[in-house]
């Protein structure tokens, strides 16, 4: 073993204020961005001039240790050197010159402790100038040594890190550069009131030269190999950089971080020193007029690439991401976004345009669409939901923004309104063809409207709105134009509904066989858009029926008729719901109605009318007075005192059930 050898001035006690100063090896050192730029120089690969020196020495050293185990180390013999052992004393220079700073710290401490221990004043130090000279000049030395050990922080490569005595090499140097320092900085703090001895200040040449050390590399990145994608001058240096950046912060979080105590928070200092290098060169490129590749690039950068560096396991356990920030400022990022959005929105536009453009195509050259299984389809819906997806998804990874990347739907419920006036002249021309385009445009509806519900986040809220509102008109033209020859074949059935005809049944029948011969003409559509229209069409059956029925051509006048009646309205309602659920109509709520009708038509209380009426009206907030006095008048045994009592309870029941209950609609469109 080597003993310490200190060097202390003739007559002099080491001693402060009555208490002998000790040589304390553990100290702390903290990271302070606004430390004082070293004089040190760099070569392009961010490496000082006396890298390769220093690793000679490493190796030189490792060697001399290997060579003296058991020549030059005392035996030790109950914590004694062994009789006859040599002891080795290491001078201030030797030390130095073999590197062990955190060593030859502890002999300036010593030194400075002894000369500043017990004379104060100023005018007695004078005596001893050429000792404080002295020790400032050994404490530059040592500084020198310090602040290049510091500089070789990141000398080794990740290739490297499997050879363990380099490792060894660089750590063992490190540590000790950085014991000096925190020893350095107890003394600063020690002897802060004497004048003579100028604070070293090593903390902050420490901060000084780890941000000249990043700035160097940054400027002189690490090449990477050569791919096979074409990339511009400025995609290649911000790529570079992004290496180096990650790379030395693994290299920080491997070895550097081992030197350091753990208050030092070294990963994070490293971390914040590359993320402002990296920032303020993306600011200075973000400052020219770019090609779209190139802006496109440095969003990604920001948004996506950077922070999937730092959310690398190995990193995100050491460094604090929330705290660094974006590498740009909204401030600058918008500009870069604006001229993002522009170019997709106008590429998402134009892609829209065309495929609407092509279905426009075939129906002016008189084209059927095209079918699949049975079901007349358009690529339209398709192609639309496919462009806008990938593009939403997309730009939300460039913009780093789902609200941003929305902004790319702004012009959909526009294309939208042309589709909807595309079909509106397909209805006014009539073709032969119309009705086979207009069952390819509800198609498209459907899958719209689903895409609108389920995948709802790609939208901006007005925008989903909008096209709803759209959507929802188309499907009522595209209804009314497929049903609309329905009823107009059904109309001699229709007349003779509520009459003494509609009692024998036969009426009934005959309005059956018509309907299920009309549902031929519903092919070609999809499953739900099948069942949609047959329930619409169930639901406007029904409608017509209770018009016809409140029309009062037939009479019922005692309690038997009423009876008979309402067993009419029994069967026809269920053999509605028979005829429309085989033909998909899920829509049995309309059975309800007809037959809450019939209980009315056979009731002969008043009290138990009231209440029949009251349940009708709290189901159906659209009934009103006029189709309750419709139905009473069908019973003539019902005097019109008795009508009015009914009634009256039909607007109590509306008072109580309130206003924003949500309830389905049906009266409404019964017209008396």
């Amino acid at each position: 073993m080597c003993s310490r050898f200190c060097v202390c001035f003739p007559r002099r006690s080491c001693r402060l204020k009555g208490k002998r100063i000790q040589s304390d090896p553990e100290m702390r050192i903290r990271s302070d961005s606004n430390g004082l730029r070293s004089n040190f120089h760099l070569n392009p690969s961010g490496i000082s001039a006396g890298a390769g020196w220093f690793r000679e020495r490493f190796h030189r050293l490792r060697r001399h240790s290997a060579a003296n185990v058991g020549v030059n180390s005392p035996s030790s013999t109950d914590g004694h050197p062994a009789p006859g052992d040599e002891i080795v004393i290491h001078t201030f220079e030797q030390l130095l010159a073999e590197l062990d700073l955190h060593k030859a710290s502890l002999l300036v401490k010593d030194r400075e402790n002894c000369l500043f221990g017990e004379i104060t004043e100023e005018e007695a130090l004078k005596h001893h100038i050429e000792e404080v000279n002295k020790l400032a000049a050994d404490r530059g030395a040592l500084e020198k040594l310090v602040l290049e050990a510091v500089q070789q922080s990141l000398s080794l490569s990740l290739k490297e890190l499997s050879n363990e005595a380099a490792v060894s090499d660089l750590r063992k140097a490190l540590t000790s550069a950085v014991n000096a320092m925190n020893q350095e900085e107890e003394q600063d703090q020690l002897w802060r009131h004497v004048k003579c001895r100028s604070p070293s200040n090593w903390k902050k040449l420490h901060d000084s030269t780890l941000r000249t050390l990043v700035e160097s590399r940054m400027d002189n990145p690490l090449v990477g190999p050569v791919g096979q994608e074409e990339k511009s001058s400025i995609q290649s240096d911000i790529q570079c950089m992004g290496r180096q950046l990650k790379e030395d912060l693994l290299m920080v979080i491997h070895v550097v971080k081992n030197c350091y105590q753990p208050e030092a928070d070294i990963c994070n200092f490293y971390a914040m020193l590359y993320h402002k290098a990296l920032s303020s060169r993306l600011k200075k490129i973000a400052d020219f007029v770019l090609e779209d590749r190139d802006c496109i690039f440095i969003l990604r950068w920001v948004n996506e690439y950077y922070p999937g560096i730092l959310q690398k396991p190995e990193l995100a356990a050491e460094i604090n991401v929330a705290a660094l920030g974006k590498l740009l400022s909204e401030e600058l990022l918008e500009p870069l976004e604006e001229q993002y959005l522009d170019k997709q929105t106008t590429e998402l536009s134009n892609c829209m345009n065309r495929v609407l453009e092509e279905e426009i195509n075939k129906w002016n050259q008189g084209k059927e669409p095209t079918s699949d299984d049975s079901c007349y389809n358009s690529p339209l819906a398709y192609d639309i939901v496919q462009f806008i997806n990938g593009m939403v998804t997309g730009s939300e990874k460039v913009l780093g923004s789902l609200h941003k990347a929305q902004k790319l739907t702004s012009q959909l419920p526009d294309l939208m309104q042309r589709f909807k006036h595309f079909q509106e002249d397909i209805i006014k021309q009539n073709r032969q063809n119309s009705k086979a385009h207009i069952k390819a445009n509800l198609n498209c509806v459907e899958q719209f409207r689903d895409v609108l519900h389920r995948k709802s986040h790609l939208f901006l809220a007005d925008v989903q709105q909008k096209c709803l509102c759209v959507l929802t008109d188309m499907k009522k033209s595209a209804h009314m134009y497929l049903l609309s020859p329905v009823h107009k074949d059904l109309k001699p059935q229709y007349q003779k509904l509520g009459t003494s005809n509609w009692l024998k049944r036969n009426a009934f029948e005959m309005l059956l066989s018509s309907l299920e011969r009309q549902f031929e003409d519903f092919q070609g559509l999809s499953k739900p858009c099948h069942q949609e229209l047959i329930g619409q069409l169930y639901q406007e059956v029904t409608e017509e029926y209770v018009k016809r029925l409140l029309r009062g051509d037939v009479k019922l006048k005692d309690k038997e008729q009423q009876q008979k009646a309402c067993i009419t309205v029994m069967d026809n309602a269920e053999s509605l719901r028979m005829l429309f659920s085989k033909m998909g109509s899920k829509e049995d709520w309309l059975k309800e109605i007809l037959s809450k009708i019939a209980e009315v038509l056979k009731l002969q209380d008043i009290p138990a009318i009231q209440m029949q009426i009251a349940s009708l009206g709290s189901a159906y907030p659209d009934l009103g007075e006029r189709h309750v006095s419709a139905l009473l008048k069908l019973k003539t045994n019902i005097s019109k005192a008795e009508r009015k009592m009914v009634k009256a309870t039909l607007l109590d029941t509306l008072k109580e059930s309130g206003a924003g209950v949500y309830s389905r609609t049906f009266f409404s469109k019964v017209e008396i």
